[in-house]
């Protein structure tokens, strides 16, 4: 009973670490912007900042079943869904800052953008699927999609490899960053290459 209440209170604490950091920093951020305290380029500087924020959540959440197996932390499962949620949170927000500073919400503007560059084409596929993963993590839509949960939710190894292919063509000139990236990335899916031929032989 008393390790029970202790996990409740490691659980909780964890999602509360959560909330406020990944709010926190965005709330600073956008602070920043609209105080001009970005730097030279303030537009650059906050999608910089929630691409890489969703990104790094992205890595996170798929971290959490490795590291809960490697150390018998099964309390860190609970809080796995949290940090996908902030992860399409911070992806969102990368979206609304390029519709909002870079094409002023034109549409049409956009639409050749996503149609004529390649790195924001994946880019949008990765939201996309982050979106789709975030409105069907709800318990009770779960439950309705039985099976197809499970196989729609690996998806997201797919949106990772789309995020970082996204992050790797949209920069100019230093990919050292962006490969570091790729790397975390493919030993990831490799710690899942059994779970994912199993799903590739399911379809």
């Amino acid at each position: 009973m008393a390790a029970t209440v202790k996990t409740r209170q490691i659980v909780f604490s964890l999602k509360l670490a959560i909330h406020f950091i990944s709010l926190f920093l965005l709330a600073k951020l956008y602070f920043q912007a609209f105080n001009d305290r970005l730097g030279a380029d303030p537009v650059e500087a906050v999608l910089h900042f929630t691409g890489i924020g969703a990104f790094n959540l992205l890595l996170l959440s798929l971290l959490v079943s490795p590291l809960a197996q490697q150390f018998k932390w099964s309390f860190l499962l609970q809080v796995r869904r949290l940090i996908g949620l902030y992860s399409f949170t911070y992806a969102l927000f990368h979206l609304v800052s390029f519709l909002a500073f870079e094409v002023q919400f034109d549409w049409s503007l956009f639409l050749n953008e996503i149609i004529d560059r390649p790195y924001i084409t994946v880019g949008m596929f990765a939201v996309v699927i982050l979106f789709l993963l975030t409105i069907t993590s709800v318990s009770s839509i779960k439950k309705t999609m039985g099976r197809n949960w499970q196989t729609l939710h690996n998806a997201v190894y797919v949106a990772l490899c789309l995020v970082a292919l996204h992050f790797y063509w949209s920069v100019k000139s230093d990919i050292i960053e962006p490969s570091i990236y790729i790397v975390i990335s493919v030993f990831l899916l490799y710690l899942r290459k059994n779970k994912i031929r199993r799903w590739f032989r399911s379809f």
